[in-house]
């Protein structure tokens, strides 16, 4: 199957097609249950401060994974300890982090390792491609992922890759996502941020289907057209075909859980993040 870009005329169609109903009817049914969590760069401001109090009210919240973010990566082995335990009190899990493109390489992938053995995670996934710009950069960026892939599979752990915009647009002719997901193996987790591939211009239910098995993680972040819109929009209340998209994400792309993330909203981040999980219950109860 070709990958096209999708205009956003025809994503709002799709779009409109969802909220009317009109879905395939492999979207249609009870769906499958999938843990949802929260990226906590979401309420990062809050968790500079308090990482136990902001972890604690989002559990709270009946979110039941977190994902930490760069930060971690300064944490001794025994405060990684201490958010473990927080973690198992909670009953809240950690199965992935971000990291930085040094994260996958080195000493860097050495601590990395440590770190997410203890609190428990299983993917170690880069939101970074170290400013590749060439196709050549990005064969050295598939090069690292798919060494530290190597390096983590015996350790039953994965490599991931987190897209932003710019790995969806063409650049002379050239798009990096798609050349990332031919250059790296199957084990290498494509974790979905959906905001910015629609905003990018491209069909996230296109990029699902094409990679089958990879789409392991999504960052559930919704984008608008419009203005005062954009990234400020709650889940939900953009213009992303959620329930086709997450029902394919599941039946196709190998989702094993979902993750919450909002730049910023109109609202508290805590209250932001409370909202958009309602607004998610609605859609997969």
């Amino acid at each position: 199957m070709k990958i096209e870009v999708m205009t956003r005329r025809g994503f709002l169609a799709t779009a409109c097609a969802a909220a009317a109903g009109t879905l395939p009817s492999s979207a249609i049914g009870k769906p499958k249950k999938i843990p949802i969590g929260i990226e906590l760069y979401s309420v990062r401001d809050e968790l500079a401060k308090d990482l136990t109090g902001t972890v604690t009210a989002v559990a709270k919240m009946g979110y039941e994974v977190v994902e930490f973010f760069s930060p971690y990566a300064a944490w001794t082995p025994a405060y990684a300890k201490e958010v473990r335990k927080v973690l198992d009190d909670l009953n809240i899990r950690c199965l992935s982090t971000h990291n930085g493109y040094s994260g996958l390489q080195g000493n860097g992938l050495k601590k990395a390792i440590e770190l997410n053995h203890i609190i428990g995670s299983q993917t170690i996934v880069t939101a970074s491609s170290n400013n590749a710009k060439t196709q050549d950069d990005w064969k050295r960026v598939a090069d690292t992922m798919t060494q530290a892939a190597q390096t983590l599979q015996p350790l039953k752990m994965r490599a991931g890759y987190h897209n932003h915009q710019s790995e969806f647009i063409a650049h002379d002719g050239f798009r990096s996502m798609p050349f990332l997901a031919a250059n790296t193996p199957k084990s290498v987790t494509l974790q979905l941020d959906i905001g910015t591939c629609v905003e990018a211009g491209y069909d996230p239910v296109a990029w699902v289907q094409e990679n089958p098995g990879r789409i392991r993680s999504l960052h559930l972040k919704d984008w608008g057209v419009g203005a005062d819109r954009g990234y400020n929009v709650l889940f939900g209340e953009g213009d992303v075909p959620w329930k086709n998209l997450l029902n394919t994400a599941v039946s196709l792309g190998g989702a094993e859980y979902f993750l919450i993330e909002q730049e910023g909203s109109r609202f508290p981040a805590l209250v932001t993040a409370e909202k958009c999980l309602a607004n998610y219950r609605k859609i997969r109860p």
